[in-house]
């Protein structure tokens, strides 16, 4: 019966430590999912440059990113739902820019934030609805909420408008 329990126990601690890796995704930085989990986007080096790469997790297979110039160093991506928009922080000159991507329409927006205030992290609602970012303001941090007008909502398929 020990035995069993022990052997029990050891198959259970074999399966938690199993990680899960996508087919060519290799070594990349700040991760992460569309919220229907079908998408990952991440930082990836190239060229010693930081940019943005997204991969269909059951293929493998890199998708385009229309209006992301590759040269320009990106970093803290977030996707909504089906990861029609990309969020992301660019840096452009000497500043950093939080800006906004809609993949369908290849839309760049670049998100107004007041010159004291300099983006540092974000994420996006999975509706694609609203936007919060870590800001540093004076050498503090603080938290900033932005509604997002006009986009049309990312929801899962059947799910009711709101």
């Amino acid at each position: 019966m020990r035995r069993a329990l022990l052997l029990l126990v050891l198959v259970l601690l074999a399966g938690c430590s199993q990680r899960y890796s996508a087919p060519g995704l290799g070594d990349q930085e700040d991760p992460a999912l569309s919220g229907n989990g079908r998408l990952l986007v991440s930082v990836v080096d190239r060229g010693g440059r930081r940019s943005l790469r997204l991969v269909e997790r059951s293929t493998g297979r890199e998708l385009p990113l229309p209006g992301l110039r590759q040269g320009q160093p990106h970093r803290s991506p977030s996707l909504s739902w089906t990861g029609r928009y990309l969020a992301f922080i660019r840096q452009r000159g000497t500043r950093p820019e939080a800006v906004l991507l809609d993949r369908l329409s290849g839309r760049l927006q670049p998100l107004a934030l007041p010159n004291d205030r300099l983006p540092e992290r974000l994420s996006l609602a999975p509706d694609g609805q609203q936007l919060a970012v870590q800001v540093l303001r004076r050498g503090q941090l603080d938290l900033e909420l932005f509604r997002l007008p006009g986009l049309e909502p990312d929801l899962p398929a059947g799910a009711p408008l709101p």
